[in-house]
């Protein structure tokens, strides 16, 4: 017996949201792109917000000891990622800790190595902030992606690659790294002298039996060169209210990081962003474990309808709640595939060009909404690309 409703779709128009902006002018649109989820919010922190809202003078905030703790129990309960308050550092986001990162920790004009494709801000951020991007190339072998080690080391090398920015899990592709692989990157890591941010923002959401690893859990030795980043906004869909985390073991890292985030005057997480992480922290598990088995459910689904209506190649994802779709087989433009999907099916996905240049003839469908729309929008997808 389910406890939380995840059948009724919210109605989002009129709200502001990002996602729903271009139903405003065109109700016939499905939206199926950006990465929040289309479910009502988890009771608790919805109450959180009215208690707030109706007791509280809304001036500056300061994070809780019990803020702190409920990270920490956190952490070490799901992931078994046993670290002290002294080395969670709060920030409003995971985007702005990646650019705070680059900042601290490399010059203008250092290389900057990530995996393509991948989640859009990676490369933004290493190019606006003026250093060198260095993408390396993921291989897709056995319906998934898996990292090519030895160019990623060719490219460490000879472009005296700094800091190297890792996806884990991997979005767009939905990759749970093994515990073979993290070490691989670890290896290459020390070998050759380059930090690594770790982005786990969908580390909660590992599925079909896949476990996520955070990074600094497989060797102590490799906390003296990595910056963990997570957060509460992706697992509970609470991203608008600006919250997440760095955990950095290294005190002169942490102080590097600390300094440039000050610096950017980057070190203030609003209110409703405190409250609604230690809520979502200290009451989400059970809406969580409700949640996983909806997202498998329209997951398979999706997958099941595709192949057997289309002839788009779908890339199962092992966590998140993003599909990595291919429409290679229609010999198709990337122009004409986008195009299909917004006046054909009148479905947005994520144009997979976004990602990096390999993701050219791709697009990225979200399945975190009722099973009713995602049945809706895979039939229109179906229709307007038949087999």
């Amino acid at each position: 017996m389910t406890q939380y409703d995840f059948t009724t779709r919210p109605n989002r128009l009129g709200q502001h949201s990002e996602k729903w902006r271009k139903t405003e002018g065109n109700p016939d649109l499905l939206q199926m792109w950006i990465a929040d989820m289309d479910f009502l919010p988890l009771p608790e922190v919805k109450q959180a917000l009215v208690d707030y809202a109706s007791q509280h003078v809304f001036g500056y905030p300061y994070a809780s000891d019990s803020l702190y703790q409920a990270i920490l129990d956190w952490e070490e309960a799901e992931h078994g990622y046993k670290v002290t308050r002294d080395d969670v550092v709060l920030i409003e986001g995971v985007v702005p800790a990646i650019s705070v990162a680059i900042q601290a920790f490399t010059q203008v004009g250092d290389a900057v190595a990530i995996n393509t494709p991948v989640y859009p801000p990676f490369a933004r951020s290493v190019k606006l902030n003026n250093r060198k991007l260095v993408a390396n190339s993921l291989l897709e072998k056995n319906g998934h992606f898996e990292i090519d080690f030895d160019q990623l080391e060719k490219d460490f090398v000879e472009h005296d690659v700094n800091l190297y920015i890792l996806c884990s899990p991997h979005n767009p592709g939905g990759r749970v790294w093994s515990v073979e692989e993290l070490e691989k990157i670890g290896q290459l890591c020390q070998k050759h002298g380059v930090l690594l941010v770790s982005d786990e923002i969908h580390q909660d959401l590992a599925l079909f039996g896949n476990k996520h690893h955070s990074f600094n859990t497989l060797q102590p030795s490799y906390k003296d060169f990595t910056i963990v980043l997570a957060s509460a906004t992706k697992t509970f869909n609470i991203a608008g209210t600006k919250n997440s985390f760095a955990i950095i073991e290294n005190p002169d890292l942490r102080m590097q990081f600390t300094r440039q985030q000050l610096a950017n005057n980057q070190h203030e997480v609003p209110t409703v962003g405190l409250i609604t992480m230690e809520v979502a922290l200290r009451s989400g598990k059970p809406w969580l474990e409700e949640l996983k088995t909806v997202l498998e459910e329209n997951i398979n689904y999706t997958v099941d309808y595709l192949e057997n209506h289309t002839k788009i190649k779908v890339m199962k994802p092992e966590g998140t709640y993003l599909i990595w779709l291919d429409f290679s087989a229609y010999g198709l433009s990337n122009e004409a595939i986008q195009e299909k999907l917004l006046t054909e099916a009148k479905v947005v996905l994520n144009n997979g060009l976004a990602f990096g240049t390999e993701g050219k003839y791709f697009a990225r469908f979200n399945a975190a909404t009722t099973f009713d729309t995602v049945k809706e929008g895979c039939r229109r997808i179906a229709v307007a690309f038949e087999k």
